[in-house]
């Protein structure tokens, strides 16, 4: 029998003083409640209640069982409790898995204001560019691409989507001139993830349906933030996410290229083991992910940012944040600003720490996002 069962039985009986009384206060019958007792008896190789057709007292033994095994009962209670708390109170540690270059420019500001409407939670933050097994790493949840996941019994919602953007230096065009369609990006040299990531070609979707092209590579580094800092220093033309170079277009370090044609979108993703028995903690970082993201228009990582950028001193004024808090910088001639992209001085005003706990940068190959 139940051995938990046979315990609480025989604790129930002692403090009744009656087998009848415990049955009935327990739902079940007296056979039940004194084949309890008695396979506990048995299991110990002792008698613990001393049985006579009028009352019932405890042994010696008895007592000394009654008491710990209170004890064991309260115990078991207040774990019991303290688990399902867990599960509908926000608290403990959160351990999160999202890719480097993406966590790096769009985690903080969501962990910040999540941390701040549930305190009692402890961010723990992994960034990773490999594939992540969620159950085997023992993470809570995941912001991953689709590319990321190696394990097919977890469940996903969308959060947003990542635009891909050519772009150069007005520098680097003035001198080597300004590719017009894709073809011409195979005279210019070519800031590349590696061929693991999205193949050796590029396929643009334009006015004359899809276009493939195998660019010229100068360099390939497996990291979109240090292809950023190539490109920054005019040393050839890189794919970049829009959220990771939007604040360069706006402020003119950057110059979008090819805007009448689309790269392939990279799909973001919260992924998490099971929707069966979730803690709270994680259940309301997933609702909080969501809302977050979903509040940019139409779901694109830093739609809003742009728009935003073609009437900064209105924006300023509008929320009450002085003029010079812009640098000034308009778009370069030629410029054309990415209907996609974010607001990367979001991340400046949100404080530096975000009480993560920690946060740790592997490297490895799959989604440099």
């Amino acid at each position: 029998m139940d051995h938990l069962q046979s315990m609480r039985v025989f604790v129930k009986v002692a403090d009744l003083g009656s087998f009848a009384r415990a049955a009935s206060a327990m739902d079940i019958s007296n056979a039940v409640a004194t084949r309890h007792v008695a396979d506990l008896e048995g299991r110990l190789g002792t008698r613990l209640l001393n049985r006579t057709t009028r009352s019932l007292s405890l042994t010696e033994s008895g007592q000394v069982y009654l008491e710990r095994a209170r004890q064991i009962l309260d115990e078991l209670e207040d774990v019991e409790q303290m688990v399902v708390a867990r599960n509908h109170e926000p608290v403990g540690t959160l351990r999160i898995v999202a890719p480097v270059v993406f966590g790096l420019h769009n985690l903080a500001p969501v962990l910040q204001t999540y941390t701040q409407r549930y305190p009692q939670v402890i961010p723990d933050v992994t960034l990773v560019d490999r594939q992540v097994d969620l159950v085997e790493e023992g993470f809570d949840l995941g912001v991953v691409t689709a590319r990321q996941m190696r394990s097919a019994s977890i469940v996903t919602r969308r959060l947003t989507t990542g635009c891909m953007t050519v772009c150069a230096t007005p520098a680097y065009l003035e001198k080597h001139g300004t590719p017009t369609r894709p073809e011409h990006l195979m005279e210019h040299p070519s800031l590349s993830l590696p061929s693991e990531y999205w193949g050796d070609e590029r396929v643009f979707t334009g006015p004359d349906g899809e276009i493939r092209v195998r660019p010229t590579n100068v360099i390939v580094a497996n990291n979109t933030e240090m292809l950023r800092q190539f490109a920054l220093l005019g040393m050839g033309i890189a794919i970049l996410p829009s959220y990771l170079i939007g604040r360069d277009m706006t402020r003119g370090r950057l110059v979008r290229l090819l805007g009448d044609y689309r790269l392939p979108q990279v799909e973001i993703n919260v992924a998490y083991p099971s929707r069966r028995h979730l803690p709270a903690k994680v259940r309301t970082f997933i609702d909080h992910l969501v809302e977050h993201f979903s509040q940019t228009p139409n779901s694109q990582l830093g739609e809003q940012w742009v728009k935003d950028g073609l009437a900064r001193p209105a924006l300023a004024a509008r929320n009450g944040v002085a003029s010079d808090d812009y640098d000034g910088v308009q778009p370069a001639p030629g410029a054309t600003l990415h209907d996609g992209e974010r607001d990367g001085r979001d991340g400046e005003r949100a404080p530096k720490a975000a009480r993560a706990s920690a946060a740790r940068t592997r490297t490895s190959a799959i989604s440099p996002l």
